[in-house]
């Protein structure tokens, strides 16, 4: 943990992505190594396609579930155009960001002009160091018929290359615990597979 203390992390997106699935896995997977865990669920969760925030952080003691200003270490978009909200929680000195390359067909965004992923990124720069944007759902959509698995398969992302101080069979065994018998041996494959992938360099 690159902070001895706690680890803050916010999951960005919209609803019907199972974000709150994922901070449960994770909560989960917290507890199980010994850590404090306090986490917490952002407006927008009955409607689905509207904006989805929830936040988890975790360490030896943890008093308040919600993530401070700058003080997030990894934000995790599973939609790219929640990405910007974000910057508020963003830190040039600590914070990563994973990106889904991924955009929900809504009628709220149609004839908008919504930013390139260069633009984003471009911004993205004032408030951290490293952004990467991965084809998750397209991965998931291609691999295993899902793309709805995106968000398992960027946990396995976080975890696998270390962005996330938690170890993966701890993560697998609150997968197990967490997602219905019938949808389990996908969602470990979708995780699994973030195992062999390479992270693009941006």
């Amino acid at each position: 943990m690159r902070n001895k203390d706690e680890f803050n992390l916010i999951i960005s997106g919209v609803g019907g992505q199972g974000l709150i699935t994922l901070l449960k896995i994770l909560a989960e997977a917290a507890m199980a190594e010994g850590f404090d865990v306090k986490t917490s669920e952002l407006h927008g969760l009955s409607q689905r396609g509207g904006s989805v925030g929830v936040h988890l952080r975790f360490g030896k003691k943890i008093f308040s579930p919600l993530v401070s200003r700058e003080k997030a270490d990894l934000i995790l978009v599973l939609e790219k155009n929640e990405t910007l909200k974000n910057c508020y929680f963003a830190s040039r000195k600590k914070t990563i960001f994973l990106i889904n390359n991924f955009q929900i067909d809504s009628a709220s965004f149609r004839g908008l002009k919504l930013p390139e992923d260069k633009e984003i990124l471009k911004i993205l720069k004032k408030f951290s160091q490293k952004a990467i944007f991965i084809e998750a759902s397209k991965i998931c959509k291609e691999k295993i018929g899902k793309e709805i698995l995106a968000g398992i398969f960027m946990l396995g992302i976080a975890v696998y290359h270390k962005f996330l101080p938690l170890k993966p069979e701890s993560v697998l065994k609150a997968i197990k615990k967490i997602i219905p018998k019938e949808y389990l041996k996908m969602n470990e494959k979708a995780f699994q597979l973030a195992k062999f992938s390479f992270l693009p360099q941006n």
